[in-house]
C-alpha cells in the first residue's frame, strides 16, 4: 500500500465520495479505485471552484475536495483557493509537491510556501509515519472554527512510498467541536436586543454552516425583528418569510436599504463584519451585538457593544432562551411584517418597467424576473457571477431558504460561478442548479461547460450577453472611445452545442420564460444546458454605493 493509497482511505473515512481534480496526480487513480469518483476540470481554477460550490452545499461536511500536479497545476489553482479563503469557504486542497530533493529550490513552486497566505492551514507530508496525524490535524481545521481551505502537499516521492506500516492504524475521523457563548454575555445582548426601538438581525453564511437557520428564524418571529443577510449567507431565511428584508451587499432592495440606514441595534450573527468593496458597511453610531465563532472577528472593523463568541446554533439557541424569559414579564412588540411587504411592493413597483420591460435588446432584469416566475426558489439552487450580473440579480431574487443560493465575491474573480455551480449540482442533485455570468466571465471560464457536458452534471448556465463590459463604463471611458476596450464578442449558444451541451439563443423577450422551461427539461433529461440572452448595457443598479 502506497502513502496516497492511505490518503484515499482516509477521505473514504471521512465522507469524501467526489475528487474534483486534474492531472497529473497519482491519487487520481488511488482514489478511483476505492470508489471516489474523479471530476476532470479543463482548468485548475475551474476545479477548486467545483469543490468549493460542492462545500457550500454541503456545509463543508464532508468538504469538497480538489487534487492537482506540482508546479503549474498548483499555480493555476491560486485564483480559485483565493476566492474561497476570502469567502471562508471549507475545501480540503491535495496538490503534489516535487520531490524533496527538489523540494523549494528555485524555480520549483512551492505549495507550503506559496499558499500560506490564502489558506486556513497548510502542511506537507515530509515522512511516511506523519501521514495520519497530518490528516487528522487537516480535517479538524476544516471541521472547526472559522472555516477556510485547508492544504496538504504531498512530495512525489512520498506519494508513492510504502505505507503498508500503517495499514493498521486506525484513522478516527474528525468531529465538529461547538461551544456556546458565555450567560452573562448572552443576558446582555438579549436585554440591548430588547431595548431596541429598531433592531435588525444581519445574519451571514455561519447561520449556514452552523446548521442554525431554523433557529434563526425562530429568534426573528420570537422577537418580531426584521432580518436582512450577507451576501454570502443569502439564503440563511428564505426570502419569501414575512420578516426578512432581503440581502444586504453594496446593492440591495428599498427594504433592507430603509432598515439598514433606520437601525439603532444590529445583531450581526454568523458573520465576519468585514469591510469591503462588495459588502454593507454599517453606518457610524449603530449599537452592534456581534455573535461569530472566530474570536478575531469581535472588533476587527467595529466595536461592538456586546460580543458572543460561539457556535451560530447554540450562541442563537441561548439568545431565544433569554428572550423568552424577558418577554415573559414586556409587553409584545408589533411586527414589522406589513411595513416590510409595503416597503418591498413600493420598490419593486419603482422597478416595474425594467423587470417587464419589452426593449430590444432586452434588459437582464426582464430576464431575472422572467426566471423568478418560472422556477420554484425552494427547489432551485443559484448562484451569480462577478460584475453586472451579481449586482442585477442579488436585490431581486427571493432565495428560497438554506442551500438555495451560493452568495460570494470577497474575493471576486469573473468566471467563479461556472465552478461553483458544477459543485452544487453534485452536492444537491435533485435541485434545478443555475448560474449567471456574463460574457466576460464566460470568457474565463466556459471552456469548463464541456466538464459538465462530458461529466453528466446536468447544469444550466446562463449568459447574459451585452458584448460589451458594461459595468466598466464608468472606468474605462477614453480608452474604450479610442480602441473600444470595452467590447467583447462571441456566440456561446453555438459554443455550448459545440461542446456537447443542450442550447439556444434568446433575442425575444417575450420567449424568455418558455426557454427558461426548456431548459429545465433539458436538464430534467441529464444534459447540461445554456442558455444565452442578447441583453442590453444595462447601466441601472438597486442601491449601489455606502450606506449613511
Amino acid at each position: 500500500m502506497r502513502v496516497i493509497d492511505t490518503i484515499s482511505e482516509i477521505l473514504k473515512k471521512e465522507g469524501i465520495n467526489y475528487l474534483s481534480c486534474f492531472p497529473t496526480t497519482s491519487i487520481i487513480e488511488a482514489a478511483s479505485e476505492i470508489g471516489i469518483r474523479p471530476v476532470i476540470c479543463r482548468q485548475e481554477r475551474v476545479g477548486v471552484g467545483i469543490a468549493d460550490g460542492y462545500s457550500r452545499i454541503t456545509k463543508g461536511t464532508p468538504p469538497g475536495v480538489f487534487a492537482m500536479q506540482y508546479g503549474p497545476g498548483a499555480e493555476n489553482a491560486y485564483p480559485g483557493v483565493a476566492t474561497a479563503f476570502a469567502d471562508a469557504s471549507p475545501i480540503l486542497l491535495l496538490p503534489l509537491g516535487h520531490p524533496r530533493s527538489r523540494d523549494r529550490v528555485f524555480p520549483h513552486f512551492s505549495s507550503v510556501e506559496s499558499f500560506s497566505s490564502v489558506t486556513k492551514y497548510v502542511e506537507q507530508i515530509n515522512e511516511v509515519n506523519t501521514l495520519g496525524d497530518t490528516m487528522r490535524r487537516a480535517f479538524q481545521r476544516l471541521k472547526n472554527g472559522r472555516p477556510g481551505p485547508v492544504m496538504v502537499e504531498i512530495p512525489a516521492d512520498i506519494a508513492e512510498a510504502d505505507s503498508s506500516e500503517l495499514i493498521h492504524q486506525n484513522y478516527i475521523p474528525s468531529s465538529r467541536l461547538k461551544s456556546g457563548a458565555d450567560e452573562t454575555d448572552v443576558s446582555k445582548a438579549a436585554e440591548l436586543l430588547l431595548a431596541a426601538n429598531f433592531p435588525v438581525i444581519y445574519a451571514g453564511q455561519g447561520v449556514i454552516y452552523a446548521d442554525a437557520c431554523d433557529e434563526l428564524v425562530e429568534l426573528a418571529e420570537l422577537t418580531k425583528i426584521a432580518v436582512t443577510t450577507t451576501m454570502a449567507g443569502k439564503g440563511a431565511i428564505d426570502e419569501r418569510h414575512d420578516l426578512a428584508l432581503g440581502s444586504s451587499s453594496v446593492v440591495m432592495n428599498g427594504a433592507v436599504l430603509n432598515y439598514m440606514q433606520k437601525a439603532d441595534t444590529i445583531l450581526a450573527v454568523g458573520t465576519s463584519l468585514t469591510q469591503h468593496g462588495m459588502i454593507t458597511t454599517i453606518p457610524a453610531g449603530k449599537k452592534i451585538i456581534h455573535a461569530t465563532n472566530f474570536a478575531e472577528d469581535i472588533g476587527n472593523y467595529y466595536s461592538p457593544e456586546s460580543a458572543l463568541l460561539g457556535d451560530a446554533k447554540l450562541v442563537l439557541r441561548q439568545l431565544i432562551e433569554a428572550c423568552e424569559d424577558l418577554l415573559s414579564t414586556r409587553p409584545q412588540r408589533i411586527s414589522p411584517a406589513d411595513e416590510i411587504a409595503n416597503l418591498k411592493s413600493v420598490w419593486k413597483q419603482e422597478w416595474e418597467n425594467k423587470l417587464s420591460s419589452q426593449e430590444v435588446p432586452m434588459t437582464p432584469y426582464r430576464v431575472i424576473n422572467e426566471f423568478m416566475k418560472v422556477t420554484d426558489p425552494s427547489q432551485t439552487i443559484v448562484t451569480h457571477d462577478s460584475g453586472s450580473p451579481r449586482d442585477q440579480i442579488m436585490p431581486f431574487y427571493e432565495s428560497g431558504g438554506p442551500g438555495t443560493y451560493l452568495g460570494w465575491g470577497k474575493s471576486h474573480g469573473l468566471g467563479t460561478g461556472l465552478g461553483l455551480n458544477i459543485g452544487a449540482k453534485l452536492a444537491s442533485p435533485e435541485k434545478f442548479v443555475v448560474n449567471f455570468m456574463g460574457d466576460a466571465a464566460f470568457g474565463m471560464t466556459g471552456l469548463d461547460f464541456e466538464t459538465a457536458v462530458r461529466s453528466k452534471i446536468p447544469i444550466l448556465t446562463v449568459v447574459l450577453n451585452n458584448a460589451t463590459m458594461a459595468i466598466e463604463t464608468g472606468h474605462m471611458a477614453s480608452s474604450h472611445e479610442l480602441f473600444q476596450t470595452r467590447d467583447l464578442g462571441g456566440d456561446y449558444a453555438d459554443l455550448a452545442k459545440s461542446l456537447g451541451g443542450w442550447s439556444e439563443k434568446v433575442e425575444d423577450p417575450e420567449d424568455i420564460a418558455n426557454a427558461f422551461q426548456r431548459a429545465k427539461e433539458a436538464t430534467e433529461s441529464g444534459e447540461a444546458a445554456l442558455l444565452e440572452f442578447k441583453t442590453s448595457e444595462e447601466q441601472a443598479f438597486s442601491f449601489r454605493g455606502a450606506l449613511r
